[in-house]
């Protein structure tokens, strides 16, 4: 069976659970509830197994805080013996409008220092990322407390939808490709 490695990036503990910043993990969870399964903590991270139309999808919250997310991927990825064409990873992204959802075969990390991290321990930018945008609603020098902050009444509202377009695109990307994947779910 073919498999693929789907990380969602954030930060573990309580006080970051429904910030900007996690929006990986939050992803996660909701596909997570929507099989009524749970993640197990594993080795460098929160693992659950999913088994999908013939694809084992290998869903993975990384508990080495998002700066150092990259290490987890690697064991993970070795340990699994999926290969980079096979990782989609899940990020917050600033510079897109709330909602926004972009996928990329690869890229730079856009100053997202999880991506940063991410390149260095996998030693390239050719891996697939899935980008949530969170836009960049903030007053100049206030970021950190921006994506560190929870998000609007309004934001949570829209949220279990995101999360559905989210769902589906994985799947997609296990089942049809990045290429068919990014065409169907980029700016929807």
């Amino acid at each position: 069976m073919k498999k693929f490695l789907i990380v969602g990036l954030g930060n573990i503990g309580e006080e970051y659970r429904y910030t900007r910043h996690n929006i990986g993990f939050l992803a996660l969870d909701y596909i997570a509830q929507h099989y009524n399964a749970k993640f197990e903590t594993q080795r460098l991270g929160d693992v659950l197994e999913i088994r999908h139309k013939g694809r084992i999808f290998i869903l993975l919250k990384p508990s080495t805080y998002m700066n150092l997310s990259g290490k987890a991927i690697r064991y993970w990825l070795e340990k699994e013996k999926i290969s980079l064409n096979n990782l989609l990873v899940i990020t917050d992204d600033l510079n897109l409008p709330f909602g926004t959802l972009r996928m990329k075969k690869k890229g730079s990390d856009g100053g997202h220092n999880g991506l940063k991290n991410i390149q260095a321990e996998l030693n390239t930018t050719e891996y697939a990322r899935f980008r949530f945008g969170i836009s960049d609603n903030f007053d100049k020098g206030k970021q950190i407390d921006y994506v560190l902050g929870r998000w609007s009444e309004e934001e949570i509202k829209q949220l279990p939808e995101r999360f559905d377009k989210i769902h589906q695109a994985i799947f997609s990307f296990g089942l049809s490709g990045v290429d068919i994947t990014m065409n169907t779910f980029n700016n929807k």
